[in-house]
């Protein structure tokens, strides 16, 4: 039986849709972002005590603030306030990569750990980098079209 355009079957298949979706949990940048965040967990666990109050929680910081303002910035509502997050993210990929280029400095990680690091950062900064022109593209689009 069908109700206008709607059907059973199609309500279903919608509800399906729905219950499978994850919003910001979607984004690569964002799924990037936790394993970036999981990668760094892992790494500070050999620094030296000594760190524990500085860089080691200075870099812990920064990979999180990544993932975090993903997530904040997907949940606004206005373009402006979404845009901001995610240039925020965007300065905590760096952050990140300079504290990542310290530790090595001090021997605390290994070449491979630093280029691994790094690839991941500048992965994630450049799939930021098309989520904002994403935002950029679709505001503009919004504003072109004519009023109803």
């Amino acid at each position: 039986m069908e109700f206008g355009i709607w059907s059973w079957e199609s309500a279903f298949k919608l509800k399906e849709v729905f219950m499978n979706y994850k919003g910001y949990r979607d984004l690569e940048c964002y799924i990037k972002a936790r394993e970036l965040r999981i990668f760094i967990s892992e790494l500070v666990k050999k620094f030296p005590v000594h760190e524990k109050f500085l860089l080691t929680a200075q870099i812990i910081d920064c990979s999180r603030s990544v993932s975090r303002n993903i997530a904040e910035g997907y949940g606004r509502y206005t373009y402006a306030d979404t845009r901001n997050f995610f240039i925020i993210a965007r300065g905590s990929v760096t952050e990140t990569m300079e504290q990542l280029t310290t530790a090595f400095d001090e021997n605390y990680i290994t070449e491979e750990e630093l280029e691994t690091g790094e690839a991941t950062c500048e992965l994630i900064f450049k799939l930021i980098n098309g989520y904002v022109a994403y935002l950029d593209k679709s505001k503009k689009q919004t504003m072109q079209q004519p009023n109803s």
